[in-house]
């Protein structure tokens, strides 16, 4: 055993600003190697720890300390060859010098938008090579019916259709109420609160019902498919279904679309009567518009094909939510954190794409005059 020596520091004596270590510098000897490291000249411009008969992670970190606030190099601390492994081991794990700061200027500002333009432009492609996938695996279904997991898109329906009915003619009751309301206001100037009619039913039945319905599955459904798929991505339970032979496609996927794509049109006539009632509502209580006045002046100026505008969008806004919904829920890496982060994804992905979408459509059927 070596016999205990407790740390010491002496100051050399023809270069006072040369400070020699020696003895045993370890945990044990921690309180003893403070004390000593007390005698530490003011300026300090080398060390010798050549003489260091023991030393650990504790006695190495102490020498550092006193050689950063003394601003010293690596040129001016001076260990055994035995201690050097350790010594380079502890610089590493205890370098504190701060991370760079973000450049906030033209160039950097450059490199973001192009990252993220290119990640957007991955999103497009990833989606549209989902859709095919999907619509190959569609028309394979087709031709052999037993595939289809009959039993899993009915839990889907009832899930993203039927519990879904209650928050959907509530939200639309409201704001078909809060457009009848608004317009009455501005109307009123005219003369023409009878138009109010027009106005609300032309407006849910092309624009809002859909619009309202889909942002509401955005959020409700595209966030549950992929927390569901990404939960099992994350517990390898979709490498068990591969190892099994079955195809998660058949399996996750096509059930949950075409769950959305029979639930969603159902939702949006639902959105369509609530929003007319809401209309009638306030066209009864505040307006002097009796319901069966309202409802001959419904019958007498709205035509079908507004109903039909808004019915159309229905399986588009579907198959967006779908499909990202379930490939987002199948990027997940494994972690929570990843299936937070998917999951927010996903949902700002939905709801502005059916937006986009939305508006394009509007565009196009007003121009096509429909």
């Amino acid at each position: 055993m070596t016999p205990n020596q407790p740390p010491r520091l002496e100051q050399d004596p023809q270069d006072p600003g040369l400070i020699r270590l020696s003895g045993q510098w370890t945990l044990r000897t921690a309180l003893d190697a403070a004390e000593a490291l007390r005698g530490v000249p003011e300026q300090v411009t080398g060390i010798d720890a050549n003489g260091i008969t023991q030393l650990d992670s504790a006695g190495v970190l102490q020498v550092l300390r006193v050689a950063h606030r003394a601003n010293l190099g690596e040129d001016a601390l001076q260990f055994r060859a035995e201690h050097q492994a350790l010594v380079c081991t502890i610089e590493e794990v205890a370098d504190d010098r701060p991370k760079p700061k973000r450049d906030f200027g033209v160039l950097a500002a450059l490199e973001r938008l192009g990252r993220s333009m290119h990640g957007v432009g991955q999103n497009i492609v990833a989606l549209a090579s989902f859709l095919g996938e999907n619509l190959v695996k569609a028309g394979r279904l087709l031709r052999q019916p037993r595939r289809l997991r009959l039993t899993a898109t009915v839990h889907h329906m009832e899930q993203v259709g039927l519990d879904a009915v209650p928050l959907v003619a509530l939200l639309s009751y409201l704001v078909g109420a809060v457009i009848a309301f608004l317009g009455s206001t501005i109307l009123r100037d005219f003369g023409a609160e009878i138009y109010v009619v027009e106005l609300v039913s032309i407006a849910f039945l092309r624009e809002f019902a859909v619009l309202l319905t889909a942002i509401v599955l955005a959020g409700r459904t595209a966030s549950a498919f992929t927390a569901q798929i990404g939960s099992m991505k994350a517990r390898e339970e979709i490498d068990a279904i591969k190892t099994l032979g079955l195809d998660p496609v058949d399996l996750l996927v096509l059930p949950r679309l075409i769950a959305l794509m029979v639930t969603l049109p159902l939702l949006t006539f639902v959105a369509m009567v609530a929003g007319l009632a809401g209309g009638v509502t306030v066209g009864a209580f505040d307006l002097d518009i009796p319901p069966q006045m309202y409802l001959a002046r419904l019958h007498d100026t709205i035509e079908v094909r507004h109903m039909l505008v808004g019915l159309a969008k229905a399986p588009v806004f579907a198959a967006v939510i779908g499909l990202i919904g379930c490939l987002e829920g199948l990027k997940v890496e494994g972690t929570a954190q990843s299936v937070g982060e998917r999951t927010t994804s996903s949902v700002v992905q939905t709801i502005s794409l059916v937006i986009i979408i939305d508006a394009f459509a509007a565009l196009w059927f007003m121009h096509m005059d429909w």
